[in-house]
């Protein structure tokens, strides 16, 4: 079908755009997110842009080319490519980890469409963003910063218009003979009730375009929907790997102080989607974070309107006995999501997460008594100052929460490592040698060239002076492995599925091996002929880098039989309805 009356597509590329041709072993660096090692789960951001942009009178397009890629070995990219020309391409290098992907559908657009504009945005594109421009003819623009929704709206009006850049805040460009233009980032909304993250938008959009598939946000969303609403923009915390810190975006971003969400708007967000959704909602964001006043006011509104969906919390610190009863006493199935990163306080400290664990292990007690349906703990391999018996020590520190909480069978913890790659622009990235890292990959061409790698192992772009890439790799293997038997021994997880487990991580273990052996082979072409033997096996990809170290559907919390209410969905489709936002005024239909 040929787009030509769309004015904007926004692209989401797989992280290595040559995954069916011969993929690599990934590891296990998505087993503790939804979506696969090809990431397809497209950025949360392209909802509120498209809906942004839509309401400002503009035709806008989501195509999850990974997906499409994931879902059908046969789509053709270059095809799909060549029948749309919108008027101009986006897509997203958010996180490194895509920058293959992104890199490689910006060559193929140019390929057919050399004079349409290709714009890259996120947060490793900003960090990036003049070296880019500097490296890759093919792309044309990069549009800077954590808030890009009226800057792109600016910048599409000025493709219409008289092609004038100059005043487009947050935006990078070549200028002809003056070089590369670098636009101030003027554009830091100080709060986040001008954008929508609105589900029945993209549910027009998919009967609109008749692509279920391009607007799927990761590959088993349609039997598991969860989705996901955000308090902010910005973080008040510094953990030193993470591209989204404090620090961070004050340098990336010009983000001084974090922006929030209205706390009644972020409440009618679930709204809305518990109307057409009996599935999970994660809140994104610690809805303390902003102080007591705007917890108790989200969840005053969420009191107003009782509903069977889990709504699921994410805490940076752990939440007092007073906070707990307040979620208690306004959400009939509330679950609890932390990251303490390390059992051992001295790494944690390290990293970034200011609390001991008795706070923590009151925090897991309170939620326990308060009828916490389920408590999620995410541990970390890679981080300052942790060594390879410091990483089994944390298995260790699960055994004793799981004997200390019995009988209560919903603790889960969970284990992986930092890869595959050290967020551009975090304090370890950019000071590695202080905090104790060995940085093996700095410029994007280097990064690109990593995700070629045949391993994670030789994706990886650090070491660190406890641990090099061997001993991360073999520690995540080991503790995912002791991690799975523990699960299975408290009766988390069945035997059939801890047995799969063990057996993915032994097979993984196993190819990892052999393809040590490979790379140290002095003929380089032989060395890529044992490769692709090995790693063209057409199940490749599912046998050793999905659900390795933890099976994926344990990360799922509870959803009704019906999950979606197509009745709601369908009176939805065919009504005209207001995005959910603030003083916002609608110049352009959906």
């Amino acid at each position: 079908m040929n787009m030509a009356k769309t004015d904007f597509i926004l692209l989401h590329p797989p992280t290595y755009y040559d995954f069916r041709k011969r993929p690599g072993i990934y590891g296990p660096i998505s087993d503790v997110v939804p979506s696969t090692p090809i990431f397809e789960m497209y950025p949360i951001g392209f909802t509120s842009l498209s809906e942004y942009l839509e309401r400002h009178g503009l035709k806008v397009r989501i195509v999850n080319v990974a997906m499409k890629m994931l879902k059908d070995r046969s789509f053709d990219v270059e095809k799909f490519i060549r029948s749309n020309k919108p008027l101009a391409f986006g897509i997203d290098l958010h996180w490194m980890a895509h920058v293959h992907g992104a890199l490689a559908l910006a060559e193929i657009i140019k390929k057919f469409h050399p004079d349409t504009p290709v714009i890259l945005g996120g947060l490793s594109a900003t960090y990036y963003h003049e070296e880019i421009l500097r490296q890759y003819p093919f792309v044309d623009f990069v549009m800077r910063g954590d808030s890009t929704e009226k800057p792109l709206l600016d910048f599409l009006k000025a493709l219409k218009g008289k092609k004038e850049f100059k005043n487009i805040p947050n935006l990078t460009y070549r200028d002809g003979a003056n070089g590369i233009q670098a636009n101030p980032i003027t554009y830091v909304p100080e709060d986040l009730n001008d954008i929508a993250i609105d589900y029945r938008h993209i549910m027009k959009k998919v009967v609109r375009f008749m692509d279920p598939v391009g607007y799927q946000p990761f590959v088993d969303w349609y039997t598991y929907p969860v989705t996901a609403v955000f308090t902010c923009r910005g973080c008040t915390y510094h953990c030193k790997t993470c591209g989204g810190s404090s620090r961070t975006f004050r340098s990336m971003a010009n983000r001084t102080k974090t922006a929030y969400r209205d706390p009644v708007l972020l409440a009618q967000d679930i709204f809305n989607i518990s109307e057409h959704l009996n599935a999970p909602i994660m809140i994104i964001g610690d809805i303390f974070q902003p102080g007591q006043e705007y917890g108790a006011s989200f969840l005053h509104e969420m009191k107003k309107r009782p509903m069977d969906n889990h709504i699921a919390f994410e805490f940076f610190v752990p939440p007092s006995r007073d906070q707990l009863e307040k979620i208690a006493g306004s959400i009939k199935n509330f679950n609890i999501e932390i990251s303490p990163e390390s059992h051992d306080e001295e790494v944690r400290k390290a990293f970034g997460r200011p609390y001991t664990n008795p706070p923590l292990e009151r925090m897991i007690a309170d939620a326990i008594e308060l009828d916490c349906k389920r408590i999620d703990l995410f541990f970390m391999i890679g981080l300052p100052k942790q060594t390879y018996q410091s990483v089994m020590e944390t298995v260790d520190y699960s055994r004793y929460l799981l004997e200390r909480f019995q009988p209560y069978d919903k603790l889960i913890p969970f284990i992986s490592p930092l890869a595959p790659f050290l967020d551009p622009g975090s304090t370890v990235f950019e000071e590695p040698e202080k905090h104790g890292y060995r940085l093996l990959y700095k410029t994007v061409e280097e990064h690109r060239q990593a995700m070629m790698s045949p391993s994670w192992k030789y994706i990886l772009n650090y070491e660190t002076e406890w641990m090099d890439r061997h001993e991360i790799v073999a520690s995540t293997y080991e503790s995912g492995k002791r991690l799975n038997r523990l699960k299975a021994e408290f009766g988390l997880i069945d035997r059939k599925t801890a047995e799969a487990v063990e057996m993915r991580i032994e097979r993984a273990l196993r190819v990892m091996t052999e393809i040590d052996r490979i790379m140290v082979h002095p003929d380089p072409v032989q060395r890529e002929s044992e490769l692709n033997a090995l790693l063209m096996h057409p199940l490749s990809l599912e046998t050793y880098s999905m659900s390795t170290v933890c099976e994926k559907r344990e990360l799922e919390w509870p959803t009704r039989f019906i999950r979606m209410n197509l009745f709601k969905i369908l009176k939805t489709l065919i009504s005209r309805r207001k995005p959910n936002v603030s003083n916002s005024s609608t110049t352009g239909s959906s």
